[in-house]
């Protein structure tokens, strides 16, 4: 991080989840709150009127507010200058997740779910923890975008010889990171793609119907007990492991568990890529990307004792190095590399890259 403090506004229509939230935020010596705002007019009139030096690099946006809400005043805050990363918040609710992927569709960064009372509410441990890091974690992507530069790419993968499967782990920012990985599968793949991301119930289906609208692969939530197609994405439904096994006639299904959760999630990664593991031994390709933690990581090992290939996102542009960086500590990826071109190496190794792609 910069030696400046990450400058953040609030938006919100409650004067008591303003100052909670400030003072969440504002416990790291690397935050500081600069606006607040109680709707979308108001952010909109507080963000010009700083000057462009003093202006926030991080707006988090409540999406119902009366005035001006989220969803109207988030191209506004968009068109700012300079541009700051939106992170919407939304209530656990099956319209709150249809709200926040509709703001994803309109430029948002992220998402971060309002926590009940039941858990905590704003004092619970795992919101701080989470809220922070995508704080910090999207300024530090934004302050590196204009002076990144495009790091020398590896060889393509060569097609992978009896390539059954691949799986895909994610969590904080991994609702963009995957759209950007799916943007760039531009050809229909020969074996399906069995994806976690760490989400609350009712988000992951929303997120499946965001990914289905991409015009790549087509996905949708796993069902138990259904057959795997290729070329698709079977995305793992939140508070369930989603785990594959093989069919008589040598394809796969999926399963769907409710045994107790893994490095604190259900969904988590390790439980799928050994359950790959166990039905597809080396024949299957590993991607990790963006998120806190080290889910993946034991998945990753066995993926990589059966023979089979690791991909992770590079640091410079995951919004948390936490996953990937673990798996790269390991020495397990055969590269490093940014969603896009993770998925020319995706297409290489399903044997699907354009022509002259492969080294």
């Amino acid at each position: 991080m910069s030696a400046d403090p990450v400058r953040v506004m609030l938006c919100d229509d409650s004067t008591t989840v303003r100052a909670a939230l400030a003072r969440v935020l504002e416990a790291d010596a690397e935050i500081r709150v600069v606006a607040r705002a109680g709707d979308g007019r108001q952010a909109v009139a507080a963000f010009a009127a700083l000057p462009p030096a003093g202006r926030p690099q991080i707006v988090l946006l409540d999406l119902e507010m009366p005035v001006m809400d989220g969803m109207t005043a988030l191209p506004l805050l968009l068109q700012q200058s300079p541009r700051p990363a939106v992170i919407v918040a939304s209530a656990l609710s099956q319209r709150g997740a249809s709200a926040t992927m509709a703001a994803l569709r309109a430029g948002a960064a992220d998402y971060i779910p309002k926590p009940g009372a039941a858990g905590g509410g704003l004092a619970d441990p795992a919101f701080r923890a989470e809220l922070i890091a995508k704080v910090k974690g999207w300024a530090r992507v934004g302050r590196a975008a204009p002076v990144a530069r495009p790091a020398p790419r590896p060889p393509a993968l060569r097609p992978t010889r009896g390539l059954r499967a691949i799986g895909i782990g994610c969590s904080t920012g991994g609702p963009q990171a995957l759209a950007r990985l799916v943007r760039g599968l531009t050809t229909p793949l020969t074996v399906p793609l069995i994806t976690v991301q760490h989400m609350p119930a009712g988000f992951t289906a929303m997120l499946a119907d965001h990914l289905d609208r991409l015009g790549g692969p087509g996905c949708a939530e796993a069902r138990d007990g259904e057959a795997l197609r290729p070329g698709r994405i079977y995305l793992a439904p939140g508070e369930h492991h989603l785990l594959v096994e093989s069919r008589a006639d040598g394809g796969l299904l999926a399963r769907l568990s409710d045994a107790p959760p893994e490095n604190f999630c259900r969904p988590a990664v390790d439980p799928m890529l050994r359950s790959l593991v166990a039905c597809c031994g080396g024949a299957v390709l590993a991607v990790i990307l963006t998120g806190m933690g080290q889910d993946g990581l034991q998945g990753c090992q066995a993926v990589a004792a059966a023979g089979g290939t690791v991909l992770a996102q590079d640091e410079a542009s995951s919004v948390v190095w936490g996953m990937p960086g673990a798996v790269a500590r390991a020495g397990l990826p055969r590269a490093l590399l940014p969603p896009e071109a993770l998925a020319e190496q995706i297409l290489a190794a399903a044997g699907t890259a354009r022509q002259g792609a492969l080294a």
